[in-house]
């Protein structure tokens, strides 16, 4: 700051030598051609002092006006780190120091903005090691009570086979968790990026079916599905019959014996729309909503093998999509769950 003062300082006084040089030099020529030179010289002298003086006194109220315009402006730019006000801006006036402000605030409500998104993803991120440390407390606790039952207790080898199928059990969930969790952090983050294509919606649909027939048919449910096959909608097929999946493998869980699956799509003027039907358990009113919070579940299916992520993914994949999800169930009446996806890009 100091080099800063020192150059204008300077910057300054080289019009005012030059200005004193110039008028010496003609007080000069005019000695020469005249016979005042006496009192030419001595107005010269008076000038020279008088414009050294103003000039002096101009620098000093430069200096002061600087040196108040650097300390508002550092302070203005402490409060704003601090988070504290923001700095106030004058849009009807054209002056430097309004301009300077109107920039100062730009910045400022940039910075709010990033300290708001670091601080929700800083939530998220505890939000999501409090809900994996939750989910992973139980499988873990199983897998140390069953390898010390193995290495404390001899068995039989029927006994140790049942224990060793526990132990697959519990690692297969530990496996699922993960996965679905990888898929779940990088929709969020923005590691997968969603690409809408021009694809057949028959053949998503058909490609989420394939992961569930042979569950529906060890429970003897009937499926059925009504879309056209020629359809042609803009989608992400790998990912939409990901969502699609996992709406069906909850109709899968959830429908008792004997009941059934329906998959109907109807095209409205902006939606294409995919009810998926069951005959299963319900859901009541109350949960509609909080059954799309990530690992959520019921009290009353926790019998029933799941983690609570599938809708919560399947919602993330169809919002990144410019769709949305909706659900009309009640208990004992089953469930539909109706994907929107836009027709057009």
């Amino acid at each position: 700051m100091k080099e800063s003062r020192l150059y204008l300082r300077e910057l300054c006084l080289l019009p005012l030598c030059g200005m004193l040089l110039s008028m010496w030099l003609c007080i000069l020529f005019f000695c020469i051609r005249t016979a005042y030179s006496r009192p030419l010289l001595s107005m010269g002298l008076a000038l020279s002092l008088l414009a050294l003086g103003w000039t002096l006194f101009f620098l000093w109220l430069l200096d002061e006006k600087l040196t108040a315009f650097t300390s508002d402006l550092c302070q203005t730019i402490d409060r704003m780190t601090e988070g504290g006000a923001c700095p106030d801006a004058d849009y009807d006036q054209e002056t430097l120091q309004s301009r300077i402000n109107c920039r100062l605030l730009r910045l400022y409500q940039i910075m709010q903005t990033q300290r708001h998104d670091a601080e929700t993803e800083h939530q998220k991120l505890q939000q999501l090691i409090t809900d994996i440390s939750h989910q992973v407390r139980t499988p873990v606790s199983n897998l140390r009570l069953v390898t010390d039952t193995l290495l404390t207790r001899p068995g039989s080898y029927e006994e140790q086979t049942a224990f060793l199928e526990g132990l697959r059990a519990q690692t297969d969930k530990l496996h699922f968790l993960f996965q679905a969790l990888l898929k779940t952090s990088r929709l969020e983050t923005g590691a997968i990026q969603l690409r809408k294509s021009d694809a057949s919606l028959y053949a998503t649909i058909a490609q989420s079916l394939s992961g569930i027939l042979a569950k529906a048919e060890q429970k003897r449910l009937s499926v059925a599905v009504d879309c056209p096959e020629e359809l042609i909608l803009p989608h992400d097929s790998r990912w939409t019959a990901e969502a699609l999946f996992n709406l069906l493998d909850n109709a899968v869980k959830y429908t008792p014996e004997g009941g059934s699956i329906r998959v109907a799509v109807e095209l409205w003027e902006m939606y294409a729309k995919i009810d998926i039907t069951d005959t299963g358990i319900g859901i009541p009113e109350s949960s509609h909503a909080a059954i799309f919070r990530r690992f959520y579940r019921e009290a009353a299916v926790h019998r029933i093998p799941g983690i609570g992520i599938g809708l919560y993914l399947t919602r993330e994949i169809i919002t990144l999509q410019g769709g949305y999800l909706m659900v009309a169930s009640a208990p004992g009446k089953g469930s539909t769950f109706s994907v929107f996806l836009p027709r057009h890009f």
